[in-house]
């Protein structure tokens, strides 16, 4: 088998198939000898910050000393990218030898509860790959919570970053069903970490109580203080049951960063006593690729991963605190299990003074195309299929002194970030 052979097993059910349930990713677990059992670290929940906050906790981690396996959810290059190492992806050549090994428990399970989806294959083969490799775990959840495939796992500390509108086909179409989704990956014992505020928290808080769990809230038991440094990130203090951090140099840039940094530094104090300089060296060597990154000058290129109307909210707001009156045109695309009026609502906050739509060829198929998006939108939006043709048109539109942001899909992000690396 090579490394493309084993990307076509894993979607041959169709990358965008879905399952919810954690009973088949359970049953192979056990079958392969349940190496999940006895793996610390932070389960992560939340509609946004989550890859952040999982990024910033697995580089504290592993400042501290601890050999860290880190889960993060979705790629944006690499399959390999979603199962890592002290912040290294497994090789295409271990990815393989891994799924090899699994075929046959697999196989029986696909007989005894159906086949299982490419989601539940990837958690599995990440744990057993991981297990033997590592002290703690950081696992990001991929959609809600409750019937996730990542939920049939216990670390010991869970996370819940916020709770917005999203995936509501999936979690409810409102703030307490989806909170009560996330909410549900907390388990008996558990040390809870949460961001979440109003309606969302008080479902948080029955659900710790319910579970016998302890809960750290922010704004109540962690506090934080942050001072913009512009593209360069944040200086972050934050405070916490035993713990005080000051003046901590955050890489990440975008308002909301240093929320995510204080979740973060909780949930390693809260699995590890973990030191001052741990911390201060952690946040510092944070890195997360695609999240008002900026990869091009003149004019400057900035990607964006925010897929949801609150992120993409979040994101403008930030991107233009950074920028100013300066020119603004957008490359966008979005999958169609999403409500384009309500992304380009959000869109039309970052005021941009031209949009380009465009069309992921990862996501083929799955995308709204990129003319409807431009009719919807309006003005004199532009509909390019190609992505690198959209990133083009969209420098030339910005002109030598201008931004462009490429945002709506993690697709097309991870396409234009591909394609930079070549």
């Amino acid at each position: 088998m090579t490394y493309p052979d084993a990307l076509a097993y894993l979607s041959r059910l169709g990358r965008f198939g879905m399952k919810l349930g954690t009973e088949r990713t359970r049953a192979i677990l056990d079958r392969i000898g349940q190496p999940d059992r006895g793996l610390t670290g932070a389960l992560i929940a939340g509609t946004n910050g989550k890859g952040s906050t999982a990024a910033c906790l697995a580089s504290i981690l592993q400042a501290s000393g601890q050999r860290v396996g880190f889960m993060p959810k979705p790629h944006l290059v690499s399959y390999t990218e979603r199962i890592q190492v002290d912040g290294t992806p497994i090789s295409e050549s271990d990815f393989v030898e891994t799924l090899q090994n699994l075929e046959p428990s697999l196989d029986a399970i696909a007989v005894e509860m159906g086949q299982a989806t490419e989601f539940e294959m990837l958690t599995v083969m990440a744990l057993a790959y991981l297990a033997p490799r590592i002290d703690r775990l950081v696992c990001e959840v991929g959609l809600g919570g409750r019937l996730d495939a990542t939920n049939a796992i216990d670390l010991g500390v869970a996370v819940i970053t916020n709770v917005d509108l999203d995936h509501q086909k999936y979690l409810g179409n409102t703030i307490e069903q989806i909170a009560h989704e996330k909410a549900a990956i907390i388990k008996s014992g558990n040390r809870v970490v949460t961001g979440c505020q109003g309606a969302a928290l008080a479902i948080v808080e029955e659900h710790s109580r319910n579970a016998g769990a302890s809960l750290w809230r922010l704004g109540r038991e962690i506090n934080v203080e942050s001072e913009s440094r512009g593209w360069n990130g944040h200086d972050v203090s934050i405070t916490g049951p035993g713990f005080e951090h000051s003046r901590l140099a955050l890489p990440l840039v975008g308002d909301y960063q240093p929320t995510n940094a204080a979740l973060a530094v909780a949930a390693a104090h809260a699995l590890d006593d973990v030191t001052d300089d741990a911390v201060r060296d952690g946040l510092a060597a944070t890195r997360w690729p695609g999240r008002l990154q900026v990869i091009a000058t003149n004019p400057r290129v900035v990607l964006d991963g925010g897929h949801n109307p609150a992120a993409m909210t979040k994101s403008g707001v930030s991107l233009r605190r950074l920028i100013g009156s300066e020119r603004l045109v957008t490359v966008f695309a979005m999958l169609s299990e999403r409500d384009p009026v309500e992304l380009l609502a959000a869109l039309r906050t970052l005021r941009p003074d031209r949009a380009v739509f465009t069309e992921p060829a990862s996501a083929s198929g799955h995308s709204v195309p990129a003319r409807v998006l431009a009719t919807i939108f309006g003005g004199d939006a532009e509909a390019v299929l190609s992505a690198h043709d959209a990133l083009e048109r969209a420098k030339q539109l910005a002109g030598e002194n201008g931004n462009v942001l490429v945002c709506g899909s993690l697709y097309l992000v991870g396409e234009i970030l591909a394609a930079v690396a070549r």
